[in-house]
């Protein structure tokens, strides 16, 4: 076995980064004994995954045979063979025949002319006779890098051998270049033909931008801007190698590019796809520059742009792969964003400026004339940042913060140091801007970087507050910026407003004090109406009546309603820290399911419209909530997912997003996976010091240890809960809604004493507050109480009642698991027989629900109940799993009950469109109508 196998050996599989699936794939075949061809592009991963795949494989493999051919010697006959054969030629020799073993020793030692011509079929045999000799003494893993480089003679024989080996326990895992989606599929299925029959191809696509961050950070270089991030992944377009190449580049560069500019580019990356820019004309060469230098280059632009022979240059370049088509329309499109950034990385800086001077007439849309202006311009100049101020605020109103935060930076470079607005408010402009598009950590370094050299109250209590926004949910780390706002905004009511409305967010998410937390909000509203802040006043208005309807307090209708009276500032209105925000969680509160639905699904078109990612990220966790609620557990999945995905993406909010995605797993997917995310929410509420959300992560954990029929872990858990919430001042039972999970796990584990009391303390609250669903839910847990002290009439009564008042109130997976509990009761009753009606209920409504683990429990009470009976049929998770995601969103809603109306509505499509996606939804499934559908939810087979 090669040193490098057995050096590998210990590593982990995972730390393939952004390759669970593929690896998993491939790790299947391996373990079921078959083959494995991993494809994809020149620096995708292919030789990573291998040598990992190999490192595990190698463990359990008699005998590992490798080689890993290069281009520049891939005219050499047999030299892979060699590298395969050669180390074993003196064990396989002795069983060979004699004209094989004379064959083969010729080969491999080049002591003879042996050539596939004239020993063609000694050759042949002899390395399929050499691979069922090896395999004699034990399972044989052949490991082959780079195919495509493999000399002829070897490539035959091989190919010879894989595909007589039959049930000869060798295993080939083999890594083939293919170059792109035009020539993909004909390359690999040349080398799958030439495996072994059981092959399984895989393929390594390129990357996410979480996954190119995390290989990034894994490689040293973690202190880049998410924005930086997000251009290293476009113009790598995901490929590993190029990613890390680029932030290698950008780590040993003196200065970061300017806003605007493509990355720099490495020699060595430019030698990889610009050595067949030599074949271009100079005029050629000279259009793609200005093609690179452009957003959405077209032939019309370069010829606006000064380059008359555009389409004869650009069928040049195409004919040479530089240029691929562009199947929407007649962009001049590169093959790889790479060739587009090394192109323009090896231009003279004298060329791109003239390209971009030529752009800054030619562009058809003014944020792009202001862009190249700027990057056609050396030095201050106040025309140009007016110019690129003005793009700056067009791309704000059109919903593209992240593009206003690049044009606001350059603004501040052009700006004459005694220019007014100054060069840092400028950069203060841009920094909330960046907040706004989720990009934190720029914003963070804009705002210190002004705050070394600001002098002016007003700029530093504006930067002091960027530096808070940035740090999130992670408040705590920076506890030591409010003194210094405070004494920078000295006795101003203005600036003190912004400080004491982020102090209220300090005394909530540090201290977990809602009190003092309301207080500060009040009395940062009062300054900001006396400054005449309204933006402030609203900001502060909406938090004060947040803190007020999670902590129960009977001001908080009235505060919601001041929040909302005009004027209004129309960012601040849609803002997940907004009026909207805290009137949807006063509505999910009262149990006005449908009112709660409208309004955050109209604050989400809002937020997208704006481009305002991390209110995107709340309120598609809000919608998920709701859905959940409403028992569409199908539904909630999907936006859960979501939501977790882009704040993933974004580095925003990800432990709430754990939090709602936990449940929403717990509810509808897997609780092993609910427990996985619920801890990994309470690991990060804790790692921020967050007081806000380590409850509400903790009752996710707690919720997620019930629904894995872990009771004793789910009443450890949410008794901590109750201590949190009790020390905070949280008296409202709708915040968490854990009470009722608590109840019954302490009536599983034999302590329905403590259970009761749970139910006394809570009812008391939900009466006071009128919250008609929790007290529905205690009624629910009492009668499971009841149960345990055997007044069974009694337990029968309450739940009869909890399920007809669930119902009403439109919470689906509550009655559900009523009508369970319900069945149970019935099951469990002395002298009486199990009612199977009771559990066929209680499935119909799971399957309703789309709460497939609950479905799952159900099955297995009916098949511990009923002797000799199979279990009820149940719709299988993977039932749609052969649909596209929108077909299986629709089909989903369909379930659950939905017209296509509501459909439409809740997707954010047309009904032609939802009317469409059925259309192909019911030729994927075989069925005719949307009753089918519904048959399938139900365990039914269509008629």
């Amino acid at each position: 076995m090669p040193r490098d196998f057995a050096d590998a050996a210990g590593r982990r599989s995972d730390l393939v980064i952004g390759r669970e699936e593929s690896f998993g794939a491939a790790r299947e075949q391996l373990t079921r004994g078959g083959s494995v061809l991993l494809h994809g592009p020149a620096g995708i991963g292919k030789s990573t995954v291998l040598r990992t795949l190999a490192a595990e494989y190698a463990r359990t493999a008699h005998t590992v045979l490798r080689c890993s051919a290069t281009e520049s010697e891939s005219h050499l006959p047999f030299l892979a063979l060699a590298d395969l054969l050669g180390l074993v030629l003196d064990e396989v020799s002795p069983v060979l025949p004699a004209a094989q073993r004379t064959a083969l020793e010729s080969a491999l030692t080049g002591r003879g002319e042996s050539t596939l011509q004239r020993d063609g079929l000694a050759l042949r045999l002899a390395v399929l006779s050499a691979l069922r000799a090896l395999a004699v003494a034990g399972p044989v893993l052949v490991v082959a890098d780079d195919l495509q480089w493999l000399d002829p003679a070897s490539t035959e024989l091989l190919s010879f051998a894989a595909r007589r080996l039959g049930d000869t326990p060798v295993r080939m895992l083999c890594a083939v270049r293919t170059e792109g989606p035009e020539t993909e599929d004909a390359e690999y299925d040349r080398h799958l033909r030439a495996s072994p029959p059981d092959t399984r191809a895989v393929r390594l696509g390129p990357l996410t931008r979480a996954q190119v961050s995390a290989l990034l950070d894994g490689r040293g270089y973690s202190g880049l801007h998410r924005s930086t991030v997000r251009d290293i992944h476009r113009t790598s377009g995901g490929n590993p190698l190029f990613a890390l190449e680029l932030g290698r580049a950008l780590a040993e560069s003196p200065a970061a590019p300017r806003p605007g500019e493509p990355l720099p580019v490495p020699t060595s990356l430019r030698a990889l796809v610009l050595s067949r820019l030599e074949m271009l004309s100079d005029e050629a060469r000279r259009t793609l520059l200005v093609a690179s230098a452009g957003a959405r280059p077209t032939p019309a632009l370069l010829h606006a742009a000064g380059r008359g022979n555009a389409e004869a240059e650009t069928a040049q370049a195409a004919a040479l792969g530089l240029l691929a088509p562009d199947p929407d329309g007649p962009t001049v499109r590169f093959a790889h964003p790479l060739i587009s950034a090394a192109l323009y990385a090896e231009a003279p800086a004298p060329e791109r400026r003239a390209a971009h001077a030529a752009l800054s007439t030619a562009a058809f849309d003014p944020i792009e004339r202001a862009r190249h202006l700027a990057l056609a311009t050396t030095g201050t100049d106040p025309r140009v940042a007016a110019r690129l101020a003005e793009a700056a605020a067009l791309a704000r109103d059109r919903g593209a913060p992240s593009v206003a935060a690049s044009l606001g930076l350059l603004a501040a470079h052009h700006t004459p140091a005694d220019g007014t607005p100054g060069p840092d408010e400028r950069r203060l402009t841009a920094a909330e801007d960046a907040i706004t598009a989720g990009e934190q950590d720029l914003a963070r370094d804009v705002a210190r970087e002004v705050l070394t050299r600001a002098t002016a109250p007003g700029e530093r209590v504006r930067a002091w507050m960027a530096v808070i926004e940035a740090a999130g949910q992670a408040i705590g780390e920076v506890d030591a910026v409010f003194p210094q706002a405070l004494a920078d905004a000295g006795e101003d009511p203005r600036l003190l407003a912004l400080v004491h409305y982020q102090l209220a967010w300090r005394s909530l998410v540090v201290q977990g004090d809602f009190a003092q937390g309301r207080q500060e909000a009040a009395h940062a509203a009062r300054l900001a109406a006396r400054a005449g802040d309204r933006r402030t006043e609203l900001l502060a208005l909406a938090f004060q009546a947040q803190s007020e309807t999670l902590m129960g307090h009977p001001d908080a209708p009235a505060t919601i309603q001041r929040a909302l009276q005009e004027p209004q500032d129309a960012r601040v209105a849609c803002h997940h820290n907004g009026a909207g925000s805290s009137r949807f969680r006063w509505l999910v509160m009262s149990d006005r399911l449908a009112e709660a639905r409208t309004a955050v699904t109209a604050l989400l078109r809002e937020v997208r419209r704006r481009g305002m990612a991390e209110s995107e990220v709340h309120y598609l966790r809000f919608l998920a909530e709701t859905e959940l609620h409403s028992g569409h557990c199908g539904r909630a999945l999907e936006l859960s997912r979501e939501s977790l995905t882009l704040a993933r993406d974004a580095g925003i909010g990800e432990g709430a997003g754990a939090m709602q995605a936990a449940l929403a797993e717990a509810a509808g997917g897997e609780p092993r996976r609910a427990l996985e995310l619920a801890r990994e929410a309470v690991r990060r509420a804790e790692g921020d010091g967050d007081a806000v959300y380590l409850p509400r992560a903790l009752a996710a954990l707690g919720h997620a240890h019930l629904a894995a029929d872990d009771a004793a872990a789910a009443v450890r858990v949410l008794r901590r809960v109750r201590e949190l919430e009790a020390g905070a001042g949280i008296t409202d039972p709708a915040r968490g809604r854990w009470q009722g999970d608590l109840a019954e796990a302490l009536v599983r584990t034999g302590e329905p004493a403590e259970a009761m009391d749970v139910i006394e303390v809570t009812r008391a609250h939900a009466l006071r507050l009128g919250r008609q669903s929790v007290l529905a839910v205690l009624d629910r847990s009492e009668a499971l109480v009841r149960a345990a002290r055997g007044e069974h009439r009694a337990a029968v009564a309450r739940l009869t009642s909890a399920r007809e008042r669930l119902a009403g109130l439109g919470f689906g997976l509550e009655e559900s698991r009523a009508v369970f509990a319900l069945a149970e009761l019935h099951a469990e009753r002395p002298g009486r027989a199990p009612e199977s009606a009771s559990y066929d209920e209680a499935a119909r409504l799971f399957r309703r629900c789309r709460a497939l683990p609950w479905l799952r429990r159900v099955e297995a009470a009916v098949a511990a109940r009923t002797a000799g009976t199979p279990p009820v049929p149940a719709a299988e998770p993977d039932t749609l799993a052969g649909l596209a995601a929108m077909e299986r969103q629709v089909a989903s809603l369909v379930m659950e009950g939905a017209t296509n109306r509501e459909i439409a509505a809740r997707l954010f499509v047309s009904v032609k469109t939802v009317e469409a996606t059925l259309t192909r939804v019911y030729r994927k499934l075989g069925i005719r109508s949307r009753v089918d559908i519904v048959r399938l939810a139900a365990g039914r087979r269509p008629d």
